[in-house]
C-alpha cells in the first residue's frame, strides 16, 4: 500500500493526509482474511499523528509492516530541480546520487524513529528506479524492493520537463530476483508488482503494429490493455479475478496487490471519487480476497517474503 498524501494526482502545493483516518477499515479487512499489509510510507504521512499511532498498533500486533516510499519533491533535504517541484513531481533518480541518498536517509530515519523498528522494505515514488537507487537501499540495509512494474515503460511520463522520463520495465522479470547480484553477494530482493500483458504475444504484435495509428491503437488497448495490474479500479473485479487465476495457474510464487492509501478515502483520488465508489471498492476487495484465500493464498509482508526467499536460497545453495 503506497501510504501518502491526499489525491497527489492533483499535484497539490500543500499536501494533506486526511486519508490516514480511513486506513483502519482496510487493515481490519486484511486481518479478517489473514493478509498482512505492507504500508509503504512517504514523508508527509510519516509525520501524521493518527497514522503513527495506527502504525505502532499494527507493528505491536504483528499484523503488518511499515516500509519506505520516498517522493523526491516533499522529502528533505530540499533540492529543487524545477521552478515548481510540487507541480512537476521530478523523479528521485533525476537527482544526483548524493541527494538521492540524503533523501532516503531522512525518510528512513524519520520512520525508524517514529516506529522504533528497522526499515527493510521499500517502493520508489512514481516507480522510478535504477542501480544507484538499489545501491543506496543496500547501503541502508534494505532487504526488499517492489518498485519494478514488468512490461510498463514510464519513459513517456515526465518528471523534469526537460528530462527523459521514468524507468523502462518493458523486459523486466515477473518473479523475484536479487538486485546487485552481479557485483557480488546480495541481500536485496526485487519483488515485482503483479502485472501481466493482456492477449498474449498476438495482442502485443498488433499493439506494436498500431502504435502509429492513434484511434485504432486506443481502441485496441481498451480491449487488450498493455498491462493488467493486480490493482482495483471501478468495474475491474473480473479482470482481477482472471489475473489471480492466471498467476496461480502459471505457478507464480506470489501475487502482489497494490493500491494507494488515498484511494480508500472518498475524494482522495480520481479513481474512487465518492462514498458510493468506495463502497464498490470494498465489495470488490471482499470478493477478491475471498477468492485469493479459497485458492490457498497466504498473507505475507514484504519482509516476511524476503525471509522466505532467503531461506529458500540458503537451502538451494551447494554445501
Amino acid at each position: 500500500m503506497d501510504t501518502e498524501g491526499d489525491n497527489l494526482w492533483a499535484r497539490p502545493s500543500t499536501i494533506t493526509t486526511r486519508n490516514a483516518t480511513f486506513l483502519p477499515r482496510f487493515q481490519i479487512l486484511c486481518e479478517r482474511y489473514g493478509f498482512a499489509p505492507t504500508w509503504l510510507v512517504d514523508y508527509d504521512m510519516a509525520r501524521d499523528p493518527f497514522f503513527v499511532d495506527f502504525g505502532r498498533d499494527v507493528i505491536a500486533r504483528r499484523t503488518g509492516e511499515i516500509g519506505v516510499h520516498p517522493h523526491a519533491w516533499n522529502t528533505p533535504p530540499d533540492a529543487p530541480l524545477t521552478a515548481n517541484d510540487y507541480a512537476c513531481m521530478p523523479y528521485l533518480i533525476e537527482h544526483p546520487e548524493s541527494v538521492l541518498r540524503a533523501k532516503l536517509d531522512v525518510l528512513t530515519g524519520q520512520l525508524e524513529t517514529a516506529f522504533d523498528v528497522k526499515m527493510v522494505s521499500h517502493r520508489a515514488g512514481r516507480w522510478s528506479f535504477n542501480d544507484a537507487y538499489a545501491k543506496a537501499l543496500a547501503r541502508r540495509g534494505f532487504r526488499a524492493d517492489c518498485s519494478v512494474t514488468p512490461g510498463v515503460n514510464w519513459q513517456t511520463t515526465l518528471g523534469r520537463p526537460d528530462g527523459v522520463g521514468g524507468t523502462d520495465y518493458s523486459n523486466a522479470p515477473t518473479t523475484p530476483y536479487r538486485l546487485l547480484a552481479e557485483a557480488g553477494p546480495s541481500t536485496l530482493w526485487e519483488v515485482p508488482v503483479t502485472i501481466r500483458p493482456a492477449g498474449g504475444a498476438v495482442a502485443a504484435s498488433v499493439r506494436r503494429a498500431l502504435s502509429g495509428v492513434s484511434l485504432a491503437s486506443r481502441l485496441w488497448n481498451r480491449v487488450y490493455p498493455a498491462a493488467r495490474w493486480f490493482r482495483p479500479r471501478p468495474g475491474n473485479r473480473w479482470e482481477m479475478r482472471a489475473l489471480l487465476h492466471e498467476v496461480i495457474r502459471d505457478e507464480s510464487p506470489y501475487v502482489e496487490f497494490m493500491l494507494h492509501s488515498s484511494e480508500l478515502m472518498p475524494g482522495g483520488s480520481p479513481t474512487f471519487p465518492d462514498e458510493r465508489s468506495i463502497e464498490g471498492l470494498y465489495e470488490d476487495l471482499e470478493a477478491i480476497f475471498e477468492e485469493a484465500r479459497s485458492w490457498g493464498c497466504v498473507g505475507m509482508t514484504l519482509k516476511g517474503y524476503a525471509d522466505q526467499l532467503d531461506a529458500a536460497s540458503y537451502l538451494a545453495a551447494p554445501l
